[in-house]
C-alpha cells in the first residue's frame, strides 16, 4: 500500500501547510506567490518573522547575508576544504565543518551585540539623552568586567570595517535605522581598547544592531549568520572542486607538527 492515499490530509507544521495541489509557507502559496517573485532573503525574513519584509527591510536584510558571506581566508574555509579532502562525496560535512570552523567568535557576535542592545532596552521612543545615558551604562558595565563590547573592534581592519559604513548608509537611505543601531553607535563612540584606543564598530556588530531594529529575535540571531557563511562555505567547495588545495593544506600542516615523545 502507498503512504499517501491520493485523499490523504493536508500535511500542517507550524509555519506551513501542504496538500496535493499547494504548498504554503507562513500563508503564501510557495510556487505561485513567492517563487520568482521575491528574492531568498525575503523568503528567509518571511520563515523567520512571518511576514514579508518592505522593499527597505528587504535591501537590509539580504545586506546582511552578503556582509558575512565570505570574509578572508579564514578557519571556515581551511575546515571546509580539509574536511572536503577526506570525505569528497560527503558535500554536507564539509558544509557542516565549515560553518562551525567559524565558531563563536564569528558567527556569535550577531547574536552577543544583540543581547546587549536588547538587554539594554531602547525604544522606538529613545530620545537622545536617553540613548546616551543607555550607553554609558553598557561601556561601564563592561568596562566594570574587564569584558570587551561586542560588535566593537576588528583584527584586520584597524581603520574601520569597509562593509559598517555601507550597511549604516543603506539603513538610513531606507529609514531602518532603529532604536538599538542608533545606541550601537552611541556605545561606539564612549569606548576604548585597554590601551585606550577609539574602537571601531565592525559589521557583526552592525548587522546584529541591524536585525534588532528589524525585528529579529535574538534566539535566532547566530542563525542568520550561520545561513549567510554557509553561503561562501559552499563557494570555497566548488573551488576546491575545481582546484583542489585541501590536501596541500593537510600536507603543510603535518610537515610542520613536531611531536612531543609521551613522558
Amino acid at each position: 500500500m502507498a503512504i499517501f492515499e491520493d485523499d490523504h490530509p493536508p500535511m500542517t507544521t507550524s509555519i506551513g501547510r501542504s496538500t496535493a495541489d499547494d504548498i504554503w509557507v507562513q500563508g503564501y502559496n510557495l510556487a505561485d506567490e513567492l517563487m520568482g517573485e521575491v528574492d531568498f532573503g525575503s523568503v528567509f525574513y518571511l520563515l523567520i518573522t512571518g511576514r514579508l519584509p518592505t522593499p527597505g527591510e528587504a535591501r537590509i536584510f539580504n545586506a546582511v547575508l552578503v556582509a558575512l558571506a565570505d570574509h578572508g581566508l579564514t578557519p571556515t574555509a581551511l575546515a571546509a576544504r580539509l574536511t572536503y579532502t577526506g570525505a569528497p562525496d560527503s558535500i554536507q560535512g564539509a558544509v557542516a565543518a565549515g560553518v562551525l570552523g567559524a565558531g563563536s567568535v564569528f558567527l556569535g557576535v550577531f547574536e552577543d551585540a544583540g543581547r546587549v542592545l536588547t538587554a539594554a532596552g531602547p525604544t522606538e521612543a529613545s530620545s537622545d539623552a536617553d540613548l546616551d545615558r543607555l550607553a554609558a551604562a553598557v561601556v561601564e558595565e563592561h568596562r566594570a568586567r574587564g569584558a570587551r563590547i561586542p560588535g566593537l573592534g576588528h583584527p584586520f581592519h584597524k581603520n574601520g570595517d569597509p562593509r559598517t559604513a555601507r550597511l549604516l548608509a543603506m539603513a538610513r537611505e531606507h529609514d531602518v535605522l532603529g532604536p538599538h543601531t542608533r545606541l550601537m553607535l552611541r556605545v561606539q563612540e564612549r569606548a576604548t581598547s585597554p590601551s585606550g584606543k577609539p574602537l571601531a564598530l565592525n559589521a557583526g556588530g552592525a548587522c546584529g544592531a541591524l536585525l534588532c531594529d528589524l525585528g529579529i529575535d535574538t534566539a535566532v540571531l547566530r542563525g542568520v549568520a550561520v545561513v549567510s557563511r554557509a553561503a561562501g562555505v559552499v563557494g570555497h567547495l566548488a573551488e576546491e572542486a575545481r582546484a583542489p588545495m585541501g590536501r596541500t593544506l593537510w600536507y603543510m600542516a603535518e610537515r610542520e607538527a613536531t611531536y612531543q615523545a609521551r613522558r
